[in-house]
């Protein structure tokens, strides 16, 4: 079987590089991401998927499905093909939503025989709103057995965890005057921002060090002579689990109040984007994953190591069984985010780094499929996780 799978990768590849290369060529952002989404739903629509565009009311999100006439477990792999602002695919998810989509396009040609379902869901946005934070919200997922994707790296790593998410706004309003004519008449809105960041940062010595904040500010005045009546805030709160973060949330949010009582402004607080739960990876799952990697010729797969940031698969994890490893597609270390990563991901070591992973995700599914024991240790272990 994995002759096989790598000889039908090979079979496509130029396609799956071809898509790839046009999406690193017409970087797009989050809900935006037009040519993007449409270039994956026709090379979807070319393997016979029946795809349901504008999914969910986003319009470049998509649900692409591929039914055997044989019951089975259904397999859900999850694109991304969204962009940072000025750095373009920074985060390679040019080759993320590839690996998705062709892996979809692969087990789809093996589903006849073996049986169930293969779904690809094009998910926009994972930068900033994360699309997969509805879809895992709304049910979407309920009808999944496993969901997988992999992310472009410095190297292979195993899926792991990732920090929970909540992103918070505070804007604080004051009442402007002249600076320096009627200062005392003036309620300053800046103020009560800057004291925010000072009462966090007096915070951070009894913080957890799994937990990161950092913020900006994101309006602070509009004239050095008038007091600003108006400031906002934006936060990034992440931890390593939920109830952790919920209690952190809570401390940073009392530290906007705090800020905002000494200045004499009122204070609102609301999430900018929708939170990020923590991702929890499913062991059995990914014990899979991580045999198949190497059958596909990958010599190392290393535990993941710290820093992977926040993600919206977190939620898809809280509602079934997954994982989110990563694959390696530079010789050195490069950091995510920089254009330098972005030009990493058009390489022959990226491609093949790719289509290796591709292979790895393929095989897993049909590990999944063809073994009832196997996924009912999946299930037991995402139930046994859900209920702690």
């Amino acid at each position: 079987m994995i002759k096989e799978v790598k000889g039908k990768i090979d079979e496509y590849k130029s396609e799956f590089i071809r898509l790839s290369d046009y999406i690193l060529a017409n970087p797009e952002l989050g809900y935006k991401e037009f040519k993007a989404c449409s270039a994956h739903v026709e090379l979807l629509k070319t393997h016979g998927f029946q795809v349901e565009e504008g999914f969910m009311g986003m319009d470049t999100a998509f649900k692409a499905v591929y039914k055997s006439s044989k019951e089975g477990p259904t397999v859900a792999y999850m694109a991304e093909y969204d962009a940072l602002p000025e750095i373009g695919h920074g985060c390679g998810h040019n080759l993320l939503g590839t690996t998705s989509t062709a892996a979809g396009i692969i087990l789809s040609k093996y589903i006849s025989e073996i049986g169930g379902t293969v779904i690809v869901f094009g998910t926009p946005a994972e930068e900033t709103a994360g699309a997969k934070v509805e879809f895992a919200a709304s049910g979407v997922f309920a009808e999944v057995n496993i969901a997988l994707m992999a992310h472009p790296a410095d190297n292979f790593y195993k899926s792991g965890s990732s920090l929970a998410l909540e992103p918070v706004q505070f804007t604080f309003k004051g009442r402007s005057a002249h600076a320096a004519a009627a200062p005392e008449k003036g309620i300053n809105a800046l103020d009560a921002a800057i004291n925010t960041f000072n009462n966090i940062n007096a915070l951070r010595e009894h913080v957890r060090t799994d937990a990161r904040i950092h913020g900006i500010i994101k309006e602070g005045g509009a004239a050095p002579n008038i007091v600003p009546e108006l400031a906002t805030a934006q936060f990034y709160i992440r931890a390593a689990d939920q109830a952790y973060l919920d209690q952190l949330s809570e401390k940073i949010k009392n530290c906007a109040r705090g800020a905002s009582l000494a200045a004499g402004t009122e204070l609102e607080i609301t999430n900018f984007e929708p939170p990020f739960a923590n991702l929890v990876t499913n062991q059995h799952l990914s014990e899979v994953f991580n045999h198949r990697i190497l059958n596909m010729g990958v010599e190392n797969i290393y535990d993941q190591k710290e820093g992977f940031g926040s993600l919206d698969a977190g939620n898809v994890s809280h509602v079934c069984p997954t994982i989110h490893p990563y694959f390696g597609i530079t010789e050195h270390e490069l950091t995510v985010h920089s254009r330098e990563f972005r030009d990493a991901t058009c390489t022959e070591k990226a491609y093949d780094s790719m289509l290796k992973t591709i292979g790895a995700l393929v095989l897993t599914a049909i590990d999944v499929i063809k073994d009832e024991q196997l996924l009912q240790d999946i299930n037991e272990e995402f139930a046994a996780e859900n209920i702690k």
